[in-house]
C-alpha cells in the first residue's frame, strides 16, 4: 500500500438539512468506496469499518476524489484529524479554476465516458436508511470507477468533455502528480493504530 493513490467517494447518513448546517464536520459517514491504484482493486467500508480506511490513509501518497476538498475530505477530518495531512487531488477543483464555474460529475462522466452515474447522494441516503447495504455499496463504488476513469483519461489526455447549451465542449487539465509526490516518498507515518 506504499505509495498507493486512493480514489475515494464517501456517502453519508443524512442530509445538511437534517443536520441543521453546511459544515460537512457534522455529517455521519454511511460508507466509503475506494479503488486503490497498486492493488487495482475496489474497497467499501461501513462507519463501524472506518479505521481500516484510515489506516490505509496513513500510508498513502494521495487521495483522489471529485469535491472531496470541499465535501468528502471535511466530512472525514471529523473521523479522523490527520486528514488535513494526507495529500488531496481534487477533479472538480482543477475543472473549475479551468471553466470559472463548476461542473457536476455526472455531466463529465456523460460527455467524456459515455456512461452516468446511477443516482444521487439522496438516493444513498435512501438506500442506507432501508439497510441496503449491499446496493449502497454499488451505488457508491459506481461513483468510485466513474471518478477512477474520469481522473484516468484526464491524465491520460490532458483533457475532460463536458456539455452545456451549446453541444459537448472540452476544458484542457493537469493530471499530473505534484511536483512535491513526483518523487518517490516514504509513507506518512501517523501512527494512530
Amino acid at each position: 500500500m506504499e505509495n498507493d493513490i486512493i480514489i475515494y467517494d464517501i456517502e453519508t447518513q443524512e442530509t445538511f438539512q437534517e443536520v441543521g448546517t453546511r459544515d460537512a464536520r457534522k455529517l455521519h459517514i454511511s460508507l466509503i468506496g475506494m479503488y486503490s491504484t497498486n492493488e487495482k482493486q475496489f474497497y467499501s467500508f461501513t462507519e463501524d469499518e472506518l479505521p481500516a480506511f484510515w489506516r490505509r490513509l496513513e500510508q498513502c501518497k494521495m487521495v483522489v476524489g471529485f469535491n472531496n476538498k470541499g465535501f468528502d475530505d471535511v466530512v472525514c477530518s471529523a473521523y479522523f484529524p490527520e486528514m488535513g495531512k494526507v495529500k488531496s487531488f481534487d477533479i472538480l477543483e482543477i475543472v473549475h479554476k479551468r471553466l470559472g464555474f463548476r461542473v457536476k460529475l455526472d455531466n463529465l462522466a456523460h460527455a467524456t465516458l459515455g456512461t452516468g452515474k446511477s443516482g444521487d447522494g439522496l438516493k444513498a441516503i435512501q438506500l442506507y436508511r432501508e439497510g441496503k447495504i449491499e446496493e449502497l455499496r454499488d451505488y457508491c463504488l459506481d461513483d468510485v470507477r466513474i471518478t477512477r476513469d474520469i481522473y484516468n483519461h484526464g491524465k491520460n489526455h490532458g483533457k475532460l468533455s463536458y456539455s452545456d447549451l451549446a453541444g459537448v465542449r472540452e476544458v484542457l487539465v493537469d493530471f499530473s502528480l505534484p511536483k512535491e509526490l513526483e518523487e518517490e516518498q516514504a509513507p506518512m507515518n501517523l501512527s494512530l493504530f
